[in-house]
């Protein structure tokens, strides 16, 4: 069973494990308005992380209260593999790699 509104896991993709952390939760920013989540990724035993930028959910832009947060395996999963898809290399060196994906981790 898929567990949700967990603050950190560890994922299967393709026989790699990979960690996750919520690095922050939706915020209102002065000069930009509502921002989403973020997910810290790392493949383990890598050096290199990536982080998931999700948007801001639509309730949040309507104006209504914050829900709770939304994060489970499947959502981070497919942010991996997205984030893979998009250039990220876990093996090489360097500072964490920002990706923006959708509300489903796409």
């Amino acid at each position: 069973m898929t567990k949700i509104h967990r603050l950190a896991g560890i994922v299967d993709v393709d026989g790699l494990q990979y960690e996750w952390e919520l690095r922050s939760e939706p915020q209102w920013a002065e000069s930009e308005g509502w921002k989403g989540m973020t997910v810290a990724l790392l493949q383990k035993d890598t050096q290199r992380g990536a982080l998931l930028e999700f948007p801001p959910p639509k309730r949040l832009l309507k104006g209504l209260q914050r829900g709770r947060l939304q994060v489970s395996d499947a959502i981070v999963s497919r942010g991996i593999r997205a984030a893979l898809l998009a250039g990220w290399e876990p093996a090489s060196r360097g500072k964490p790699v920002v990706f923006t994906v959708d509300a489903d981790g796409n």
